[in-house]
């Protein structure tokens, strides 16, 4: 490879994308309020973590906050932090809009900066694939002081593995084999290099999709960072727009501008979908296919149910509590008994009232870290009241607890307080089950079942309910379809055994303290006193989510 080359040309301004020319002479990146949140966001992150995803929709300004990063790093020495930046585009327009925004950041900053600021240099960039075979690749840029250089190519280089520093990859689900460039930029980060790999989406069967959910799901180290249109436009793109047109921002040109954007697509709501709000197309099916579900039941392991007349409601409040002691006495205290008492535990807790089932599972943290479900628990019908009582003396019986989440949706949220409150809010786990928190935690939960790490009883509702949830939209959730109980088809399910299992396995990723006690001895002539021991559990952050 041969690098930096001699260069051909200075390029002409003119020559650079509608996108660059239009920004004002006097537009300052480095001023405050300049950036919309999520691109602060986004470059606070790449300086965090050296393996980074923006997965985004268009239009965005990630590519530009990028870029502009990357102009303050590559004019620093090495000693601050300096670096050279390459950036790898799907096309060669994206190359110069990229290598032009760094440009006009040069500018701003100090023309000195730039190694007499010879403006942005198209040099021939001398690639070499792994037989040898060479060819020359057009590339731009920009030289700075600080002897480092900020790169734009205009296609893929096959030998990326040459370069050294940061590594932008932009529009990934768009090049040709971004499997192979992701490859060969891993091998970066062994002399400190950082990647950053960009896109909108191109389908859910993509490689760049694929990279994000294993991503999720803990397989890769990558750091996945999500912006969609409408999140730019609550951070002020469309002010930005006005500043760059010219316009007025008013409240009625802002309502009309976002429904012409979106009006555009027409009836392509996948592509809209797709290219605004990072959702892949062709992204609904089974999540979880029943064969991988089957191989994590290796025996048959109780199902507690608990189904209530209406008419139990009407009875005295004192006979009602006295009841289900007695039920919790009979039913519930001897699977308590046969729990692992060497083993931390943790669990997960769906609610409802009356449609579903309100379902709860424990979970045995083994020395493997196999999650085991050594029984369920499962409600229909039951009052709140009643419901808090069970599960308050299933936690005050759980051998080395450790945490729990549970459902704060809705109704819900009143049986997750009070619980929280009695057993403190770094314990209990407030979960808002909406899009957000699905798509950040039911990878991890999927994977789950790929590499065998949860063990569960054989149970066909357990199965169904596992099985029915679905990749919507590019996010695992459930559907709004209900399915019949196989135990009583009067009754009906909605996954209700499967978020209280997704909640138990992100219980159980999280990072909480728990106290211990253990004898310790004054002399020899004094008893044993016992001294509490602080024992922390490692994982996810605790708190109400």
């Amino acid at each position: 490879m041969k690098l930096p080359g001699d260069t051909i040309r200075v390029l002409d301004w003119e020559e650079l994308p509608a996108s660059v020319r239009e920004i004002p002479k006097d537009h300052n990146p480095l001023k405050d309020g300049i950036f919309m949140q999520h691109q602060v966001d986004w470059c606070r992150q790449i300086h965090e973590y050296p393996l980074n995803i923006a997965e985004k929709g268009r239009r965005t300004g990630i590519t530009f906050a990028t870029a502009l990063d990357d102009t303050i790093t590559a004019s620093s020495n090495r000693k601050a932090g300096g670096d050279n930046c390459y950036y790898v585009g799907d096309t060669k327009e994206k190359g110069l809009e990229y290598i032009g925004y760094a440009a006009h950041m040069a500018k701003v900053m100090s023309s000195a900066m730039a190694k007499g600021w010879g403006g942005i240099e198209v040099f021939l960039f001398e690639d070499q694939d792994k037989d040898g075979n060479t060819r020359q690749i057009t590339a731009y840029r920009i030289r700075f002081a600080s002897g480092l250089q900020m790169v734009a190519l205009s296609s893929n280089p096959a030998n990326i593995r040459g370069l050294q520093g940061i590594v932008n990859i932009d529009e990934a689900a768009f090049h040709k084999d971004v499997g192979a460039v992701i490859e060969a930029c891993i091998a970066l980060i062994i002399w400190g290099g950082r990647i950053r790999i960009i896109s909108t989406h191109n389908g859910a069967k993509n490689p760049f999709n694929q990279l994000i959910i294993d991503s999720l799901a803990g397989l890769y180290a990558f750091k996945v960072f999500h912006v969609t249109f409408d999140d730019a436009v609550a951070n002020g793109l469309f002010e930005r727009v006005c500043m760059i047109k010219g316009w007025k921002p008013t409240p009625e040109a802002k309502k009309e501008w976002y429904e012409l954007v979106r009006k555009g697509y027409g009836t392509r709501r996948a592509a809209m979908l797709e290219e605004l709000d990072a959702i892949p197309r062709e992204g609904s099916g089974v999540a979880i296919p029943g064969v991988l579900v089957e191989g994590c039941m290796p025996e048959e392991r109780p199902i507690l149910r608990l189904a209530m007349e209406d008419d139990f409601l009407l009875r005295d409040l004192d006979y009602r509590d006295s009841w289900i002691e007695d039920w919790i006495r009979i039913h519930l205290d001897p699977l308590l008994e046969q729990l692992n008492p060497d083993l931390e535990h943790v669990f997960g807790s769906d609610y409802s009232r009356y449609c579903d089932f309100a379902s709860f599972g424990p979970m045995e943290i083994k020395q493997n870290l196999t999650r085991r479900v050594p029984w369920m628990l499962e409600m229909h019908n039951v009052p709140t009241r009643h419901q808090q009582q069970i599960i308050f003396h299933i936690i005050d019986h759980l051998p080395r607890w450790r945490c729990g989440a549970m459902d704060a949706t809705g109704n819900g949220h009143t049986i997750a307080e009070y619980t929280a409150d009695k057993y403190g809010y770094e314990r209990i786990f407030m979960v808002m089950l909406n899009d957000k928190w699905y798509r950040e935690n039911m990878e991890p939960f999927v994977q789950a079942f790929e590499d065998k790490t949860i063990d569960l009883g054989k149970d066909a509702d357990v199965k169904n309910d596992i099985r029915a949830l679905e990749r919507i939209d590019g996010i695992v959730k459930l559907p709004k379809l209900r399915t019949a109980d196989t135990k009583d088809s009067s009754l009906k399910r909605h996954g209700d055994a499967a978020i209280a299992l997704a909640l138990g396995w992100f219980a159980s990723l999280s990072d909480v303290e728990s106290f211990g006690y253990i004898p310790v001895k004054h002399g020899a002539d004094h008893d044993a006193i016992a001294r509490p021991v602080r024992i922390t559990s490692f994982g996810r952050k605790g708190g109400v989510l």
